[in-house]
């Protein structure tokens, strides 16, 4: 039977266990396997390379992204890491969005510079500037939709047609979105990078990604080097992200429901200079996102107009915001992207991508979003009348 992603979510590695008729499956804490006899080892013998608890989230996250299998690394950097390890040597291209995360764009400007593969850093949705990067010929085009900070929208279809043409390998991270919201393998991409410390986890309290892909090849090419290099995930951080993954729809759902209600409010806010979400008509990408997309899900910024003092009052004023990098988690997060998540970056490159002083990141919970909404009043209140 075909299995909506519901049920994909939830029902993977239930009633697996046939020693004890555990519904939820166990966590397999070893991390060595004793042979059958000499040259004869199991399934497993090592579990850098493969452990049973990791198996299962592996093969429910590919299910989620409809790949043919994922391997689940020691965090959402290495996951990307892996795949420029597997695929470029030196003098070879990825091309990369110039406004892409701050750890993304730090991996690849300093393996650039380390001599490790050339990258090029371009508006994807600059027609001219694609492809004249895409004449490059690169081994690996690298797209980050929405973008973070400023929810850019990338046409994943059209870039990877492009890019597919020049023998390119596309990479999609889909970590804002979730397989719930987006399913970039059905787009035309080729491999599917998320940071599952965010939305897939859910929970704030582990670090790992995941590489899906659709290419058996591929995924024993990565296989391999995860296992070379040693960035797979432990087996008690997989356990805990399958749990997380159990949840992954509601969650998903009323933080999305939660981020519309208080952009409503923050349209009415007169410190707010502009509002960076997809679900907004003017919003550069909202027609693409509205094609591409099965929502617009829960990460928003906004400008705020004031210097940095009032920047700094806003936010000593919240509550319910926590200031901290990351997102995707059950509570609410709010960082400035210039001072934290972008602060790699230098201050030219991030006056190329348009984040600014006064941008500040919103990963919405799933709180009351009234209590957030009043949250948000009083530190606007305050900051007014500094």
């Amino acid at each position: 039977m075909t299995k909506k992603t519901a049920t994909i979510a939830i029902h993977n590695g239930l009633n697996e266990d046939s020693q004890f008729g555990c519904v939820v499956p166990p966590i397999y804490l070893s991390s060595t396997y004793n042979f059958v006899g000499f040259d004869k080892p199991r399934e497993h013998d090592y579990s850098r390379r493969g452990n049973p608890t990791r198996d299962i989230v592996q093969k429910t996250i590919a299910e989620l992204e409809g790949g043919v299998g994922s391997v689940v690394t020691s965090s959402g950097m290495s996951a990307i890491h892996l795949i420029c390890t597997a695929f470029l040597s030196p003098g070879d291209v990825i091309v990369a969005p110039h406004d892409c995360y701050g750890g993304s764009y730090r991996l690849f400007n300093s393996q650039h510079e380390k001599g490790a593969y050339r990258v090029i850093f371009v508006d994807q949705n600059n027609d001219e500037a694609l492809k004249e990067a895409l004449a490059q010929q690169p081994k690996i085009v690298f797209i980050e939709t929405p973008s973070n900070p400023l929810l850019r929208i990338t046409d994943i279809e059209k870039v990877s047609k492009l890019a597919h043409q020049q023998g390119a390998i596309v990479v999609a991270d889909n970590t804002f979105m979730s397989p719930v919201l987006q399913k970039p393998l059905a787009l035309g991409a080729d491999i599917v990078v998320h940071s599952c410390t965010k939305y897939l986890n859910g929970h704030s309290d582990i670090v790992a990604g995941v590489v899906i892909c659709q290419c058996r090849k591929q995924l024993e090419d990565l296989s391999w080097w995860a296992n070379n290099i040693g960035v797979t995930s432990g087996a008690f951080d997989s356990y805990l992200l399958l749990r997380g993954i159990r949840t992954l729809i509601p969650r998903i759902r009323l933080a999305q429901d939660n981020a519309q209600a208080l952009i409503q409010y923050l349209q009415t806010q007169p410190l707010v200079e502009k509002i960076y979400y997809p679900a907004l008509e003017y919003h550069i990408g909202h027609h693409i996102a509205k094609k591409q997309q099965q929502g617009f899900g829960a990460m928003l910024s906004f400008e705020l107009k004031g210097d940095i003092t009032l920047i700094k009052t806003f936010l000593s004023q919240l509550t319910f915001f926590t200031l901290a990098e990351s997102l995707g988690g059950v509570e609410t997060l709010i960082c400035h992207p210039a001072t934290m998540t972008h602060a790699g970056m230098s201050e030219e490159a991030r006056k190329t991508a348009g984040i600014s002083s006064s941008l500040l990141r919103i990963s919405v919970g799933i709180e009351d979003s009234q209590d957030l909404i009043n949250d948000l009043r009083n530190a606007f209140d305050v900051a007014t009348k500094r």
